[in-house]
């Protein structure tokens, strides 16, 4: 699932190609691209006509187009990627691609946005706005790193009193949000801290510490278009991202780590693969992580 940088990309495509103009029209190719609004796509179709996209927002992993009448906000048009959805920016007689499942076209008649969609696991939900502009459906997921409101005391103070593991916490979009599973390894790879700690175990430099990797790591990723291991993800214009080539931990088992040279180890956590060093992030006693195979 892409990630802060990876949707912060998208953000910013959207708010070079989209944002300042009005939608004519929309479709959505069957009920699953909206099935998180319950009235279903034509009812999306019908509500977002008509309306200015004034602005593109987000908040950690999640994006949404602000929409707007004579200037005034109306609605939030989240924009769920899932695992492989791309907002992509198309000219309107390029063809279709294979996994198009939704389309807007703009008054303009300039290029049209499109989304894509292989595993079908993205879509779209139109939501009223709270007074801060962020719409009600995500209002449980908590500030990310980048934004002014973001309390990083109160962030350290809430992991120093869970009994979790400190991955699982960074994990934790109610807590923190935006960090995934990239940017959690990495982080406590330059923190030289094991996943598996246990969060109320660690001192609240050290926690802060890790928080401020995990904002300089996902810094520089979102300074080299994201992460992308595979095509599934691409920013707007359909360009992948370059940091998998400046990863130390995430997705480097067996190879040296750039600090000491031991061999990078992969282990299960989470129903996911952890990757860290042995020697510079020592497993914690006790610990129930077992190395993948």
């Amino acid at each position: 699932m892409p990630e802060l940088p990876e949707v912060e990309v998208v953000r910013r495509g959207l708010a070079d190609h989209v944002v300042g103009r009005r939608i004519a029209s929309a479709v959505f190719h069957g009920a699953r691209v909206a099935r998180r609004h319950v009235p279903g796509p034509l009812h999306l179709a019908e509500q977002v006509a008509g309306l200015d996209v004034t602005e593109a927002r987000r908040r950690g992993k999640y994006l949404w187009l602000v929409l707007g009448d004579e200037g005034r906000p109306v609605h939030g048009l989240i924009a769920h990627l899932g695992m492989s959805g791309q907002l992509l920016v198309e000219a309107s007689d390029a063809p279709d691609e294979k996994h198009l499942h939704a389309r807007f076209t703009f008054a303009d008649a300039g290029p049209e946005l499109r989304f894509v969609d292989q595993r079908t696991f993205g879509g779209f939900a139109l939501d009223d706005l709270g007074d801060d502009g962020v719409p009600h459906q995500i209002r449980h997921i908590a500030p990310d790193p980048f934004e002014p409101v973001y309390d990083q005391r109160a962030v350290v103070r809430r992991i120093k009193a869970s009994d979790s593991a400190i991955k699982r916490m960074l994990l934790h979009q109610g807590v923190v949000s935006g960090i995934g599973n990239i940017y959690a390894d990495e982080a406590l790879w330059r923190a030289r801290v094991h996943g598996e700690r246990v969060a109320s175990s660690l001192t609240k430099p050290t926690i802060a510490r890790v928080l401020d990797h995990a904002r300089e790591v996902m810094e520089a990723a979102l300074a080299q278009g994201g992460t992308s291991f595979d095509a599934l993800y691409v920013n707007v214009n359909g360009a992948s991202g370059y940091f998998d080539r400046s990863l130390h931990a995430y997705g480097q088992e067996g190879a040296p780590c750039d600090r000491c040279g031991t061999p990078i180890r992969r282990e299960h956590f989470m129903n996911r693969s952890s990757f860290s060093c042995p020697r510079c992030q020592p497993r914690p006693r006790g610990s129930r992580t077992t190395t993948a195979r």
